[in-house]
């Protein structure tokens, strides 16, 4: 015969319950690499931040943007400079990149930088032999927690090394934005993965191009939603605008498995 628990010994059963349910809810959050209160940099449209879990990209985390194909490369580096220009007042941004990551196309250039948002003296640019160093730099500079946030260009990243970015992200408190190649893509522990290819822009009435525009495609977002924009950016306004109108920017849920 079953004997009934003791009133006394129930209640502080359930006590237990109750602290540990709490617990949990307290570091969940901090475990998926949003902790509670995290600072966000928004898009400014709702279109997109609605998507976030945030309503916006976390502070102390990884993203990755990848380019669409070989050709989007300096779309989707427009696409981070454009992210960084959108960073409030205060340490300069950080953007590590090694000779080779963008050999074909150049160095970044102050004018198309400012021309983005980013303005060139703010901008601290480390230039690198290869991706080993490359990583280095952006542990050290995470590490300092000096820059308002870093961005780094890398051919490959394994996962265990994307872990460990993301976990001094995490205690640095800085948004850390990585430009991976699609040709050596793997698993990584990034929040959110960004795919951009370049969109056409519109001319003004004097046949100038007008504002930059990226087809975004949200394909990871932890905690989140998948989406699929065509985008514009004011580099004036520092803020993103829908350049189409997209009857459901959501991608079908299988996308987001």
């Amino acid at each position: 015969m079953c004997q009934a628990m003791p009133p006394s010994l129930a209640h502080s059963r359930n006590k237990s319950r109750t602290v540990v349910l709490h617990e949990l809810r307290r570091l969940l959050p901090r475990m998926e690499g949003f902790a509670a209160g995290a600072r966000v940099l928004s898009f400014g449209h709702s279109a997109l931040d609605s998507h976030l879990p945030q309503g916006g990209l976390a502070f102390g985390t990884l993203h990755e943007v990848v380019p669409a194909d070989d050709g989007d490369l300096p779309a989707a580096f427009g696409f981070i400079a454009a992210l960084l220009g959108c960073m409030p007042r205060g340490g300069p941004p950080l953007f590590v990149i090694s000779a080779r990551s963008l050999a074909h196309y150049g160095r970044p250039h102050g004018r198309g930088l400012n021309y983005l948002g980013l303005d060139p003296a703010r901008l601290i640019l480390v230039e690198t032999a290869d991706d080993k160093q490359t990583l280095w730099a952006i542990e050290e500079a995470l590490r300092s927690a000096a820059p308002a946030a870093v961005a780094g260009a890398v051919e490959g990243l394994d996962l265990r090394t994307s872990q460990r970015l993301h976990f001094i992200a995490g205690d640095a408190g800085l948004l850390l934005l990585l430009l991976r190649s699609a040709r050596t893509l793997e698993a990584s522990a990034a929040a959110t993965r960004w795919s951009v290819d370049a969109a056409a822009a519109e001319r003004d009435r004097f046949e100038l191009v007008a504002p930059p525009r990226w087809h975004l495609r949200l394909e990871r977002c932890r905690n989140g939603r998948p989406g699929e924009w065509l985008v514009e950016f004011d580099h004036v306004a520092h803020r993103f605008s829908l350049a189409a109108a997209v009857a459901d920017p959501a991608l079908p849920r299988s996308a987001g498995a």
